[in-house]
C-alpha cells in the first residue's frame, strides 16, 4: 500500500481547486495553498508548471498514486491503440478503488484503498486486496457478506453530493458492481475540469 504523506485536503488548496467536490473541502472558504506562504501572489505559469499541475491533479484525484506506479500507467497508456490521453484515464477509471469509490460503496477514492486492503471486497468471488488491481469489463465486484453493513457503506450510499457513472452498475441490495464498459473522458464525473492530455505532454517532454 502506498503511504500518503499529506492531508488529502492540502491537495486541494495546492492545486487552487475542490478536485472532489466535496461539501466540507476548506477551499471552499480558503482558496489559497496550504501553509504559511499559501497567500503569495503566484507568478506566470509556464507550459512546464501548467502540465506538472495537470499531473499532480490527476495523481491526487485517484487517491494521490505514487509517481513510479503513475508513470507505469502512462507508459501502459503509449503503448496502446488509440488517444492516448483517453487511454490513461481509461487505465485509472478500471483501478479496484476508483470503481468501488464510483459506485458509492466508500465515501472517498482514500476510504476505498483501506477498505481493500482490510480485506472487504471480493472480485468474481475472490478476496482482492489490491487497491491497484484493474478490472476487467464484466468483472462482477462485491462487498463481503459480513462487511455491508458496516457505518462506512451505509453513509457513502446515502451520500447525495455524487451520483454513480453509467458505466458502473450497481445492485444496491446486493452491495455488487459491475464495469459495464471502458469510459471516454467526457463520461467521467469530475467535479472540476481534468487536463490528461497535459500529463501525456509532461512525460513526453
Amino acid at each position: 500500500m502506498t503511504k500518503r504523506a499529506e492531508a488529502k485536503y492540502k491537495i486541494d488548496r495546492r492545486m487552487g481547486e475542490n478536485i472532489w467536490g466535496r461539501p466540507r473541502s476548506p477551499f471552499n472558504k480558503r482558496e489559497y495553498g496550504p501553509g504559511q506562504h499559501g497567500q503569495r501572489r503566484k507568478g506566470k505559469a509556464t507550459d512546464f508548471g501548467t502540465q506538472l499541475k495537470a499531473k499532480q491533479k490527476v495523481k491526487g484525484y485517484y487517491g494521490n498514486i505514487s509517481e513510479r506506479q503513475f508513470h507505469k500507467y502512462y507508459v501502459e497508456a503509449i503503448r496502446m491503440k488509440g488517444d492516448s490521453s483517453a487511454n490513461l484515464i481509461g487505465l485509472l477509471e478500471c483501478r479496484l478503488d476508483a470503481v468501488i469509490y464510483r459506485a458509492k460503496f466508500v465515501p472517498t477514492v482514500f476510504a476505498a484503498r483501506q477498505f481493500i486492503n482490510h480485506g472487504h471486497i471480493k472480485v468474481n468471488g475472490r478476496r482482492v486486496n489490491i487497491a491497484s488491481f484493474q478490472v476487467k469489463v464484466g468483472d462482477v465486484i462485491e462487498v463481503k457478506e459480513a462487511s455491508k453493513q458496516l457505518a462506512l457503506v451505509v453513509e457513502a450510499q446515502a451520500l447525495a453530493e455524487r451520483d454513480v457513472p453509467d458505466y458502473v452498475e450497481v445492485d444496491p441490495a446486493k452491495a455488487t458492481a459491475k464495469l459495464t464498459r471502458i469510459p471516454s473522458l467526457t463520461e467521467v464525473p469530475y467535479p472540476t475540469h481534468m487536463e490528461p492530455n497535459l500529463v501525456i505532454e509532461f512525460y513526453s517532454r
